[in-house]
C-alpha cells in the first residue's frame, strides 16, 4: 500500500467514525448493508465474493463496536432487529461520503456534488414535492437529494446531529424541547377513504357517528401524526379488536382499503391524486398543519430556496 493509499484510508476512517476512537471501516458496513438486503449470510457473502465466515466476524465485530444485536439469527431466518433497521440509513449514509471521499482523492477533476438531505416519516409525505424539486434543480444543477425514512423522533434527532438539512412533516406539539423551527407550508384535512360500493360512499361530507360499524384499517399507533391517531382512537373505540386492521404505511392502508377490507381516515396529502377509491371530507375533525423542521437558514441557501419554493408552490 503506497502512502497516498495511507492517508486516503486514515481520511475514510475519520469521516467514517466522526470521531477518533471508533473503529467502524467500510468492510463492515458493505457486510451490514449486504446481510441487510438479502437477510442471508450465505448470499451476502456470494454477492460480496467473500467467505460466509468473513461476513459472520464482520457483523459480530459491527456489533460489538456499536454494543448492540443489528441482526436477529436463528437457523432459519434472519431479520433486523430494531436497532439494525434505525442503523441502515447511517450505515449508507457514512458509505456513500467514503465513496465520494475517494473520488475526490483518485481524481483531482472530480466534481462535487451539491448534498440535500431531506427526512420524512413516509414516502406519501413526498407526494407534492417534485414540481419544489424541479424547480430547486434549476437554481442548483448540482443538486443531489437525499431521502431519509424513519420514524419522526429519530429523524428530529437526526437533524438535531445535523446529518438532515430538512424534515418534511407535521406539527407536534408534544414534541420535547430541542432547537429545531417549524415552519407551516399548508393545512391538510383529513378524508375518509373507502371503496365505491362502502355504505360511507354515498356521504358527501362525514362525521364519526356516521361510520357507524364500518370495518377500519387504521395507521399503527405511533406512527401515524398525532391529529390522526386522535381521531382513529375516537373510531376504534367503539369496536371490536377484529374490525380493526393496523397498517405501518399509509401505502399499505391504501393497498387494503381498495382490497374491501374497511375504510380508513387519511389525510389529504396522504392521498395520491389518482388514486380509485372514493374520497369523503371529514366535518368534524381539524386540519393538520404540515411544514417543514430545520435548525438554522445561515450558510445553507439551498435550504433557504427549498423554503422559498415550498411555500409559493
Amino acid at each position: 500500500m503506497n502512502f497516498k493509499n495511507v492517508i486516503i484510508n486514515k481520511y475514510l476512517l475519520l469521516i467514517i467514525c466522526g470521531k477518533g476512537d471508533c473503529n467502524l471501516n467500510t468492510i463492515q458496513l458493505t457486510c451490514f448493508l449486504a446481510v441487510a438486503e438479502t437477510l442471508n449470510f450465505a448470499r451476502a457473502a456470494e454477492q460480496l465474493h467473500i467467505t460466509q465466515p468473513a461476513v459472520t466476524h464482520q457483523i459480530r465485530s459491527l456489533e460489538s463496536e456499536l454494543n448492540t444485536k443489528l441482526f436477529r439469527r436463528t437457523t432459519r431466518t434472519v431479520e433486523l432487529t430494531h436497532a439494525g433497521f434505525m442503523f441502515l440509513n447511517d450505515a449508507r449514509s457514512r458509505l456513500e461520503i467514503a465513496g465520494r471521499a475517494v473520488a475526490r482523492f483518485s481524481d483531482p477533476s472530480f466534481q462535487e456534488v451539491l448534498r440535500f438531505s431531506v427526512g420524512c416519516p413516509s414516502y406519501a409525505q413526498l407526494f407534492s414535492f417534485p414540481d419544489i424539486f424541479r424547480n430547486l434543480r434549476e437554481l442548483y444543477p448540482q443538486l443531489y437529494p437525499n431521502f431519509q425514512v424513519a420514524p419522526f423522533q429519530h429523524l428530529l434527532k437526526m437533524l438535531e446531529e445535523e446529518s438532515l438539512d430538512v424534515v418534511i412533516g407535521f406539527h407536534e406539539t408534544d414534541v420535547k424541547k430541542n432547537s429545531a423551527l417549524f415552519r407551516e407550508l399548508k393545512q391538510i384535512p383529513l378524508f375518509c377513504v373507502c371503496t365505491e360500493d362502502s355504505p360511507l360512499a354515498a356521504f358527501s361530507h362525514i362525521t364519526a357517528a356516521d361510520f357507524g360499524h364500518e370495518r377500519l384499517v387504521l395507521h399503527a399507533p405511533f406512527q401515524a401524526p398525532p391529529g390522526v391517531m386522535t381521531y382513529q382512537r375516537s373510531l376504534a373505540s367503539k369496536r371490536l379488536p377484529s374490525e380493526l386492521y393496523f397498517c405501518e404505511s399509509p401505502e399499505t392502508v391504501l393497498v387494503l382499503v381498495a382490497a374491501g377490507f374497511g375504510a380508513s381516515v387519511l389525510p389529504e396529502l396522504f392521498i395520491p391524486p389518482d388514486v380509485t377509491l372514493v374520497k369523503i371530507p371529514i366535518a368534524d375533525a381539524k386540519p393538520l398543519s404540515m411544514g417543514i423542521y430545520y435548525k438554522t437558514l445561515q450558510g445553507n441557501p439551498v435550504l433557504r430556496d427549498f423554503i422559498r419554493l415550498a411555500r409559493e408552490i
